[in-house]
């Protein structure tokens, strides 16, 4: 919407006129095959061009009120009254009865009005009338790029039932202007007693509060067990109060940075903008929802992806299956909502298998600027909502100072994601009372839109008028109520200035009930039973009778079950497969999504089959037996950022599964690096919110070039603090397997990195065993198994792939006195594993940490001075050179390059037999 009201002429953009005119050229040929609706309107505009039988149907020369009716719905909302700051363009500009063949003197003839509210006569003067009301009032319906006829016209059979309006009964007039008072008033005194201090508040939106309360009621009084919300700062706090009945005690207690109340840790915690809050809030009808809002950061619509997940994950444990008992509602700032490239992603996924929720709630707080970007300068759309025309979702245009308006619209989007299971939008048309925070200066930037502002009235103000008027309450019943507030937010703030305000019990999922916050480096036994293993083997390579799979990949499950049943030469997809099984049959959910994840990146996993004649597809994990947990195992859409916040949000409520996002290449973390930063790696220090989420990461030096190489191990290292995250590089097949079951089996939840392999997928010497994967456990750390320690002179520390190389290079030049040790985890640190090695090598005299990777990348600036207070001594570094690039894309350069680091690990040996690194 601009500021200015005149830039949205038409809904006619570069988008929708392609649409438009494809509709225009098949209606053209057969009327019938755009709908009766398109079908109006284009015998109405064809009169109004007056085009030539030539070029068009013949218009009919009888006055064609159809027409007109069609020309309302498509075109109504640019003339819609949404703007609170700015008049509504003349109707003069929007038609003249002429176009469709009517004239004044036609005003008191009926008139045959179609389907118009159900078909009839009416007087064309009253069927005017009513469609001015329905559209050119304070709400603008944007459908006309909605394909699906029985969605249209469920949505307009509502919407012009009672001219877009609900007709409220008193008490529930009185709940709007309550809630409309209690957020004005708890921002003016705000505003007063907090001079300076941002709130980034709600002022000249205000409506927002009825309009959640009224999704919220709609909701509990229809079954809905629970709503989880998204939104960023703008307004956060009032809803925090005023809908999820966050204590004003908190809050003010929040504002006075009380330590008792928001925690004396220096480096941990959020403003209290970004917090989120939970609660199970009674209803007018007697029932009780569960309502939470999600903590996000300032990367404000990242937390709309999180809460897909949250709500994904909740449905899952709640047995919602029609995904009609947990409801995503997520609000939105104008300016982000065209902005921010995750949006179009969200809409995207809407409809997927592995991510649809059942539709979500979109709500954009239209400041109509964002920070002090005009929309001009922001967008090159006419509305910010133009983006959601891309799923066909609903548009509703409401202006902030109708609150009844709103609550109607509320309603109605609410049933139609019930009904639909699709996305709706609500576009609240409002204003910022401030600038962007309370401290800005807005009149620099917006002049005009602020000498606008600094005249209106509040929509309390004019509310209360309106209810004066009608005779639904009495000024001195209102200011008495008024009063009472005002007293309880005053008392809330004396409790909060003497710290007497209780931090509330954290309620935030009844599943993280028995898992600590501790980490523990105490070995996990994760071992399967070997005939376990053995008839989950059997399980997988079973094909359903009937079924035509791919010749190769039936080979390799026959393969792999032959494997478990010989007992040796399990490989890296094999002993994934056996982990993921192993903990469906424990009842655990199993969820792993990413690019290609069902077949695999390397043509590896094939944990989906597709028949070669039908392409029915077949998953072997969800055949295990009777009682087994759920398993998801998708592709997913081409995005990482998104997706990598969705499986976040999953995480967050489902700790008793194994949750995993899968990027391609490793490398490809990179563009969700917002996501790792703002959540994986920080909410538990800011909001302490836990995540078992898995991030498979390939990495390994193959000669792929500079993005197919490296999975930024040095960044999650350097993020790596507090045991915040797990960052392992495993070398076997085996230690993947316990590493799998360990992250579910322990009693604590850490987000977990792992840099998985390319080229050991296929490695004949990185196999396992099956008594391996029957015992044991993940091993952060891995002796040398052909040199002994106390005979160790040199030590060789590496990780993941490089090892095989390096112990390639060595047993080629028969040394014996050189130990290969393996780092498999790096973070946490496995100080007290590597002491105890490190003191059984008394004649060690030289250690070197060696990497692929270059000097400022790999683990080597994280571990060095970790190895150097460990050891006392320096730490030799052999690896690649400081460089700006991963690696080259020469693969030529990279074997040479390869070559001079395995000499440089061994300068003064000779090989006495080939060497095949």
């Amino acid at each position: 919407m601009s500021q200015t009201g005149n830039a949205a002429n038409s809904s006619i953009n570069g988008w929708n006129a392609e649409y438009i005119e494809a509709q225009f050229q098949q209606w053209k040929q057969d009327p019938a095959a755009v709908g009766k609706d398109w079908d109006f309107f284009f015998q109405g505009f064809t009169m109004g061009l007056a085009e030539s039988p030539s070029t068009a149907r013949h218009a009919p020369v009888t006055p064609n009120v159809e027409a007109m009716v069609s020309y309302y719905r498509v075109f109504g909302h640019n003339y819609a009254a949404v703007n609170p700051l700015y008049p509504p363009k003349p109707k003069a500009e929007f038609y003249k009865l002429e176009k469709f063949h009517l004239s004044d003197a036609d005003l008191e003839r009926d008139f045959d009005i179609g389907w118009f509210r159900g078909g009839g006569r009416m007087k064309l003067r009253d069927l005017i009338a009513e469609l001015d009301a329905t559209y050119l009032g304070p709400v603008g319906v944007e459908l006309g790029h909605m394909n699906n006829t029985d969605e249209r016209a469920w949505l307009l059979e509502r919407i012009e039932k009672h001219k877009n309006r609900t007709q409220f009964t008193r008490e529930e007039k009185l709940r709007i202007l309550e809630l409309l008072a209690k957020a004005e008033t708890y921002e003016t005194f705000a505003h007063r007693t907090y001079v300076g201090k941002k709130r980034f508040s709600i002022e000249g939106g205000e409506t927002l509060i009825p309009l959640l309360d009224e999704i919220v009621e709609t909701a509990a009084a229809t079954g809905v067990e629970e709503i989880i919300f998204g939104m960023a700062h703008r307004g956060r706090l009032n809803v925090l109060a005023n809908t999820l009945n966050k204590s004003y005690g908190l809050i003010f207690s929040e504002y006075e940075d009380i330590p008792e109340v928001n925690g004396d840790d220096a480096a941990g915690g959020d403003v209290k903008y970004h917090l989120g809050a939970v609660t199970d809030r009674p209803t007018r009808s007697g029932r009780t929802i569960h309502l939470s809002m999600t903590a996000n950061p300032s990367h404000l619509e990242l937390v709309g992806a999180v809460v897909q997940g949250r709500v994904r994950g909740k449905q899952y444990l709640r047995g919602d299956n029609e995904r009609k008992r947990v409801v995503p509602v997520v609000m939105h700032g104008d300016a982000a909502f065209s902005g921010q490239g995750i949006v179009a992603e969200i809409f995207n996924m809407s409809q997927l298998p592995a991510y649809r929720t059942g539709g979500t709630i979109h709500i954009v707080i239209n400041n109509q600027v964002g920070f002090t970007t005009a929309p001009e300068y922001g967008r090159s759309t006419p509305y910010c909502t133009d983006v959601a025309k891309m799923v066909e979702a609903p548009i509703f245009h409401v202006n902030t100072e109708d609150p009844e308006a709103a609550a109607h619209i509320a309603r109605l989007a609410f049933e139609y994601r019930q009904k639909f299971q699709k996305d709706i939008v609500i576009d609240l048309v409002c204003y910022r009372r401030y600038g962007h925070n309370e401290g800005d200066e807005p009149s620099f930037t917006q002049p005009v839109m602020y000498k606008a502002i600094r005249d209106k009235q509040t929509t309390r103000h004019r509310y209360l008028e309106t209810l004066l008027a009608e005779g639904v309450l009495t000024k001195e019943q209102f200011d008495g109520a008024e009063a009472d507030f005002r007293r309880m937010l005053e008392a809330a703030q004396a409790s909060a200035k003497e710290g007497s305000v209780e931090k509330p019990k954290d309620v935030f999922g009844q599943g993280w009930v028995g898992y600590t916050d501790e980490y523990s480096h105490d070995p996990m036994e994760t071992g399967v039973p070997a005939a376990k293993l053995r008839e989950l083997g059997l399980r997988l390579s079973t094909i359903p009778e009937g079924f035509n799979a791919n010749p190769k990949v039936k080979r390799i499950l026959q393969e792999r079950e032959k494997a478990v049943e010989r007992g040796d030469g399990i490989d890296w997809a094999n002993a994934e497969s056996l982990a993921f099984a192993s903990l469906l049959v424990d009842g655990h959910l199993v969820r792993l999504t990413g690019q290609d994840s069902r077949r695999g990146t390397f043509s590896q996993r094939h944990a989906c089959l597709w028949d070669t004649e039908t392409e029915a597809t077949h998953y072997p994990h969800e055949h295990l037996g009777p009682g087994q947990g759920r398993v998801v195992i998708s592709d997913s859409p081409l995005s990482e950022v998104s997706v990598l916040a969705f499986e976040y949000g999953v995480s967050l409520v489902a700790p008793n599964g194994l949750v995993m996002w899968e990027a391609q290449f490793g490398d490809f973390a990179n563009c969700a690096q917002a996501v790792i930063d703002e959540y994986l790696v920080s909410a538990e220090s800011k909001w302490d919110r836990h995540s078992g989420l898995v991030l498979l990461l390939p990495h390994g030096y193959e000669g792929q070039g500079p993005d197919h190489s490296s999975a930024h191990i040095e960044r999650f290292l350097q993020l790596a603090a507090e045991d915040n995250i797990q960052v392992v590089n495993a070398s076997t097949p085996a230690q993947y397997f316990h590493l799998l079951r360990r992250q579910v089996k322990r009693n604590f939840r850490k987000p977990l990195v792992v840099a998985t392999p390319k080229s050991l997928l296929r490695n004949p010497a990185a196999t396992s065993t099956l008594a391996e994967l029957a015992s044991g456990h993940f091993r952060e750390v891995i002796a040398d198994p052909v040199v002994a320690p106390e005979r160790a002179e040199r030590v060789i520390l590496c990780s993941g792939k490089f090892y095989y190389e390096l112990a390639a290079k060595r047993d080629g030049l028969e040394l014996k006195d050189t130990a290969i040790v393996r780092i498999e985890q790096f973070h946490p640190f496995p100080e007290r594993q590597l002491a105890a090695l490190f003191a059984q090598m008394p004649r060690a005299k030289s250690f070197i940490w060696a990497q692929e990777e270059s000097e400022n990348a790999g683990a080597w600036s994280y571990l060095e001075p970790l190895l150097r207070k460990l050891l006392g001594r320096e730490v030799a570094y052999i690896g690649r050179p400081r460089g700006a690039s991963t690696s080259t894309g020469s693969l030529h350069q990279h074997e040479i390059e390869q070559a001079r680091l395995l000499d440089a690990a061994f300068p003064s040996a000779r090989a006495k037999k080939p060497v095949h690194a």
